[in-house]
């Protein structure tokens, strides 16, 4: 198994906010030249956004679907010295350090479920990997999907795994289902869940979400919330995960029957 790696680059240039974004991401430009979004560990979720945009996206791409290259994105002070808008100026100034960015897709359009492409087989994957990840943020109102060279992407994760903003119920979801998946925005297209589910299967194991796991910064993993330490964080992730893996015939029976 190829070994996953990411990038770490310096933001030399911000931008502009994207304001469609609830949490302010921005369009930057890093020190290889190439241009960003970059999700802030100073926004409202915090890194916990971060760290669900990073496990999601990594599990996409091992499933075949196609992700941005994420890159871990260092943030220094001076951006926020500069920065004539307060809230941005906020923003920046509580992102200094490690954040995450995403390779951002030029002309790309955001898609529409009445007019854009979107292939039964790839609809199926991400319903699924939603499914496992649960993902509440994909839905007609918000697809968090885009079209770019007549290809479907995904680009936002970062409202799943939503049992990490109260660590006291984690175990609870160890073994549920994701009645959620009735809202997904591609529910409807998802006509080869079989099929996708085999896929998954094949490309991911207990090894791989370990990888992906062992890949989010240990600072990101600080919570005075709870008395969990960073690798108990880390083993439930894990957890979660391999069993809806182990249990994807659920998922698949539930989307089904959604549909």
């Amino acid at each position: 198994m190829k070994k996953i790696e990411l990038r770490t680059v310096d933001v030399v240039q911000y931008i502009q906010p994207l304001r469609e974004g609830g949490s302010l991401p921005a369009i930057v430009k890093a020190d290889d030249d190439l241009l960003y979004v970059l999700k802030f560990r100073g926004a409202g979720q915090g890194t916990k956004a971060l760290m669900a945009e990073l496990i999601g996206g990594l599990l996409a791409k091992s499933i075949g679907l196609n992700m941005p290259e994420l890159v871990f994105m260092n943030l220094d002070d001076s951006f926020s010295k500069t920065e004539p808008d307060e809230e941005i100026q906020d923003l920046l100034k509580f992102s200094v350090g490690l954040n995450l960015g995403l390779h951002f897709l030029s002309g790309a359009i955001t898609y529409d479920p009445l007019v854009s492409e979107a292939d039964s087989l790839s609809a199926s994957k991400v319903v699924l990997l939603d499914s496992m990840i649960m993902n509440i943020d994909r839905t007609v109102k918000n697809t968090n999907l885009l079209n770019w060279n007549k290809e479907l992407w995904l680009i936002d994760h970062g409202a799943s795994l939503y049992f990490h903003h109260n660590w006291n119920t984690w175990e609870r979801y160890i073994s549920s289902t994701f009645p959620m998946i009735k809202d997904h925005v591609l529910l409807a297209r998802a006509e080869k869940l079989e099929e996708a589910a085999a896929i998954i299967k094949q490309s991911i194991s207990k090894d791989l979400i370990t990888e992906v796991v062992s890949l989010i910064p240990e600072d990101w993993l600080i919570d005075q919330s709870t008395s969990l330490t960073p690798m108990q964080m880390r083993e439930a992730y894990v957890e979660i995960l391999s069993t809806k893996l182990d249990n994807i015939e659920l998922l698949v029976k539930e989307a089904e029957d959604a549909r």
